[in-house]
Parts: C-alpha cells; structure tokens; sequence
C-alpha cells in the first residue's frame, strides 16, 4: 500500500521539463513553433528531442484544422500543458 502511493507521488511530480510534457499525454496543449506557427491539439506521443505527434490539431495563425501532425522537436519554441486546478 505505502509502495504504491508513493508510485503514484512519483509519477505526477514534476522535476524535469519532460515531466510536464509527460503528464500532458492524451490532453490538448499549446505549441508556439518557429516562424510565428501556433498549435493547439491533443499530444499523443513525445520522445527526448521534443519531437510530437498531435491529433486534431488547429493551427491559429493560417486558421485550418489537421486531424494528425508530426512536429519537429528543433522548431519548438514554447509547450504548454493544459491548465490544472487543484
């Protein structure tokens, strides 16, 4: 019991960045890119470079829709996560 609580602690702690990303999984986040591109979409999968793959995907600032995107980890600028309460 005690082992598993203290599981889930670790598991939903942030100490790293990638730790932010890693609870993002499956929630719509913000992606501001190089070159003024915006995105908002839902994060699927993320590995070490900041590479992603999002569904469902808006892009603001040319205002289309696109149901799966790969997005390059070096043309990131900024991610963020859903806003949590609690």
């Amino acid at each position: 019991m005690a082992d598993e609580v203290e599981q889930q602690t670790t598991t939903n702690t942030v100490e790293e960045p990638l730790d932010l990303i890693r609870l993002s999984l499956d929630e719509r986040i913000y992606v501001k890119m190089r070159n003024d591109r915006e995105l908002r979409g839902r994060l699927n999968a993320y590995d070490q470079h900041l590479n992603m793959i999002l569904g469902d995907v808006e892009e603001t600032s040319t205002k289309r829709n696109i149901p799966m995107l790969f997005v390059r980890g070096d043309g990131v600028v900024l991610v963020a996560p859903p806003l949590r309460v609690g």
